[in-house]
């Protein structure tokens, strides 16, 4: 193992993240750590553990779990022994005081990381439903693993933005790894110190400004920069903050977070005169010279440590404006009576494929049966369900989405627009390897539109399909359309979100029967993008005239589509055009 002078900075930071969390768990929130399970990993983990007391609780939180688990409710057991609501904790409220890991946590649903968020918000956690009223203590931490690929969905921001640190080791490899410099005595000693460690407003407004210069827009992050401060000055056994502690806080809570590359002030000109001195306060003290140039001289070392630690590849995206990080893409959530993932449960009867779920009509039966007991004959007690106690399982799968390229096969210019929508399409299917995603292409050109390749995932399907198309004939527009249309109706019957990307220059001439006639075919053309807005189809146009077409923008508008003109665009800008669409339920 390499001593950790040699070892990878992500580590480090990793390694220093763990330590000032160790120090202060729930004033700290937690820690987001970005890698995939393995070696590098459960070093860490078991890092944390070693630094934490032995007594402090250590809980996983199953992906799966509920949250009668997880919130606390009723005890079903003790209830039907003793007739009467019986409360028990939940995993959170076992973990009080200790530390919460999260696998997976990218795939969390807003509804639980905002239940997350309320905990450490509040520092504890209620049960009132089912004749159950109890509150319990609940002052934790928690440490999420993303597990995504850079293009997958990111942690939800209710959970994320109340998570101190940040933290990378998706690219560390096992040889990089170093030890932490601090061991749990160190821990414990920092933790009687913190209440007593001050923090002198100067570097206060320091550590806001630089929170202000990378773009950082919530404030939560610069009052756990605040809090990071002050857990390494503890840790050092200082009982004030020093500008090393605010550094150290800034590099692990700020730069993670910046959105922009600070600006540097701009020298002031040779020949500008200076400003003149501010005179003293009327009946008070001038104020020490010089107090402001040593304020801007510690914040521009901070925004100077923090940009230091950003990644080169951070730091390049920040300059050209770009994202970190795409928000990814994926289909729609929509409920099922048969399958998918558990969700809860609601009052009904199980019928039509619905599934009768015992667990939670037991529980909504126990608090009634002393009372039905009273009632009952006499004899051998048994526990009695009603129908309005009978509960069946709410179930929610995310639908696929199949993007349906509409391409316009006609003119003298179709081959470059061909070779567009080909780089597009293999992209995509490239893409929908991972996200088991579909793409379907329909090209009109002459007298009718043909389709070339169903919803499919096979990409040399698309590359055989799109090399064999020829160009050139009138536009029969409406056809298209009306392909387009009937293509969607069938994914959505197969439970998909069908996504409709056309590429023309909306200048039709050929009508809906086959005829001729600028004019007919233009009213065919609208009627039929008025009827694929009346289907509330997601559809994207993307216009291939050389100049901006009014057609086509008319033809957009009746759409209800987004309109991109892209004459010269390739593959990636079309397939960012695409993911930006938002998806909309069948």
């Amino acid at each position: 193992m390499n001593a950790e002078a040699a070892a990878d900075p992500a580590w480090t930071d990793a390694v220093w993240a763990a330590t000032l969390f160790a120090v202060d768990p729930h004033g700290l929130g937690g820690i987001t750590l970005r890698t995939s399970a393995g070696p590098v990993r459960d070093h860490w983990t078991a890092l944390l553990r070693a630094l934490l007391d032995a007594r402090q609780p250590w809980r996983r939180m199953p992906s799966h779990i509920g949250d009668e688990r997880l919130l606390g409710g009723l005890d079903l057991s003790a209830t039907l022994q003793a007739g009467r609501p019986v409360a028990q904790r939940g995993l959170l409220a076992e973990s009080d005081g200790g530390v919460v890991l999260v696998p997976m946590a990218e795939r969390l649903s807003a509804a639980t990381a905002a239940r997350l968020a309320h905990v450490l918000d509040r520092g504890e956690i209620g049960a009132e439903r089912e004749g159950v009223a109890q509150r319990w203590p609940c002052r934790l931490g928690i440490v999420a693993f993303d597990e995504g690929r850079d293009d997958d969905p990111a942690l939800p921001s209710a959970l994320a933005d109340r998570l101190a640190f940040r933290c990378d080791l998706g690219a560390l490899g096992w040889g990089y790894i170093g030890e932490a410099a601090h061991g749990a005595a160190d821990i414990q000693a920092a933790r009687q110190r913190l209440p007593q460690v001050t923090l002198a407003e100067p570097i206060a407004q320091a550590l806001c400004a630089t929170a202000l210069r990378m773009g950082v827009a919530s404030l939560r992050a610069s009052l756990m920069a605040l809090r990071a401060a002050r857990a390494a000055a503890a840790l050092h056994g200082r009982s004030e903050v020093i500008e090393d502690d605010a550094r150290l806080a800034a590099r692990l809570v700020l730069a993670p977070r910046a959105t922009v590359a600070p600006a540097q002030p701009e020298p002031p000109a040779d020949e500008a005169p200076p400003d003149p001195p501010p005179p003293p306060p009327e009946g008070g003290t001038e104020s020490a010279p010089g107090r402001d140039d040593a304020a801007q001289a510690l914040e521009d070392r901070l925004i100077d440590a923090t940009q230091a630690a950003l990644p080169a590849g951070l730091l390049a995206a920040l300059l050209s404006g770009e994202a970190a990080r795409s928000a990814g893409r994926v289909g729609a959530l929509s409920g099922s009576p048969r399958s998918g993932r558990p969700v809860g449960s609601r009052a009904g009867s199980p019928r039509g494929g619905a599934r009768l779920n015992l667990i939670d009509t037991l529980r909504a039966a126990a608090p009634w049966q002393r009372l039905r007991a009273a009632s009952a004959p006499p004899g051998p007690q048994r526990v009695q369900v009603r129908g309005s106690d009978l509960r069946i399982a709410r179930l929610q799968q995310r639908a696929a989405t199949a993007t349906l390229f509409v391409i316009d096969a006609s003119g003298s210019s179709a081959l470059h627009r061909l070779a567009e929508a080909k780089g597009a399409v293999n992209l995509l299917l490239a893409e929908c390897y991972v996200r088991r995603d579909q793409v379907g292409v329909i090209a009109f050109r002459g007298r009718a539109a043909e389709v070339l390749l169903p919803p499919t995932r096979s990409l040399v399907r698309a590359k055989r399909s799109l090399a064999e198309l020829p160009g050139g004939g009138g536009t029969p527009l409406a056809a298209g359309l009306q392909a387009a249309l009937a293509m969607a109706t069938l994914v959505r019957r197969a439970g998909a979100v069908p996504v409709v990307v056309l590429l023309t220059d909306g200048r039709a001439n050929v009508a809906l029967d086959g005829g001729p006639g600028r004019a007919r075919a233009e009213a065919d053309a609208l009627q039929m993008a008025r009827l694929l807005r009346g289907a509330r189809l997601t559809a994207l146009l993307v216009d291939t005239s050389p100049q901006p077409s009014a057609a086509a923008q008319r033809l957009a508008q009746a759409m209800d589509a987004p309109y991109r003109t892209l004459p010269h665009a390739g593959a990636v800008e079309l397939s960012a055009a695409v993911r930006a669409l938002p998806r909309q339920g069948h």
